[in-house]
Parts: structure tokens; sequence; C-alpha cells
């Protein structure tokens, strides 16, 4: 099948069987290897990308439901002022431990910041609810998110 989407901002054309999982086409055929398998469920959150600015599992996603579709992944989060004022606030607060769930974090966290600027930990508790962490107890990565948010609310870059 042809596929044609919008791959962190630029227009993408790929040859896949529609069947394939976004996250096999994506890591195996795209070598983007950002996004991460856990579970391969949907209940684990750490192959989350957009998918139309919605985080989604990309576990979950056939390749045939990115046609014509835009989806951003770990790799071009770089360019969303949401993903850049979560990585600094991440480092910053210790958010990060393993690494592994922190792709998936930032970007379901990003979707939420696009909304939102004024989040209560309930809020962000209940938005992440879908990303699993086994290193940082939550407390630092909730802490990280309500310090970007600030940031963005007050207009800081860093």
């Amino acid at each position: 099948m042809k596929l044609t989407f919008k791959l962190n901002g630029k227009k993408t054309l790929i040859d896949a069987p529609g069947n394939m999982r976004l996250i096999d086409l994506l890591r195996e055929r795209l070598e983007l290897t950002g996004t991460k398998e856990g579970c391969g469920k949907g209940e684990c959150g750490a192959c989350t990308v957009l998918l139309d600015n919605q985080a989604v599992c990309s576990c979950l996603v056939l390749s045939a439901q990115i046609d014509g579709r835009s989806l951003i992944t770990i790799e071009g989060a770089e360019k969303m002022k949401e993903a850049e004022a979560l990585r600094t606030a991440f480092a910053e607060t210790g958010a990060i431990q393993c690494g592994f769930c922190t792709p998936g974090m930032i970007l379901s966290a990003a979707a939420l910041l696009r909304t939102h600027r004024k989040l209560s930990a309930a809020q962000i508790k209940r938005h992440l609810a879908g990303n699993l962490c086994r290193c940082t107890g939550y407390s630092k990565i909730i802490e990280a998110v309500e310090a970007a948010a600030i940031k963005l609310k007050n207009g800081k870059r860093k």
C-alpha cells in the first residue's frame, strides 16, 4: 500500500503493508527508534506518538490509518515549544531515570500542554495515566509537567 502522510513536518511517501503496526513502520522501515515498544498492547504508553496532534499508542495503530494524516514522533518533537519546555523541565526536576518511558511521556504531556497551560496535578495524572514509568514514582514527572506549563504560560523558552 502506498502511504502519503506528514512525518515530523515533512511530506512522506512510503510503500508498506496496510496491516503493519505503526511502531514497526517507524522503527524498522523509517529507522525512527526514539519510539519504544514496551507492552505491544497499548497499556504502557512507551510507544506514544502524536497523530493529528492527539497522543496515540503506535502499537495499536495500523500503517493504513496514517494515510493522509500528520504524525509527530519524539524525533520531530524538537520543533514543538511544548516538547522543548518539557525536555528542559524533565532534566531540571530529575524526571528522567532510565529514559525508556520519556519519549512517550513527553509526547503525551506535549499534547496536553498544547491545549492547557494552567493545570492541576490531578489533571496531569489523569492525562498521563496511560504512560507507565517503573523508575520515578511519577512525582518528578508531574512536577516537570507543571514547571513546563508555567514556563509556557509565562512565555519563557528555557
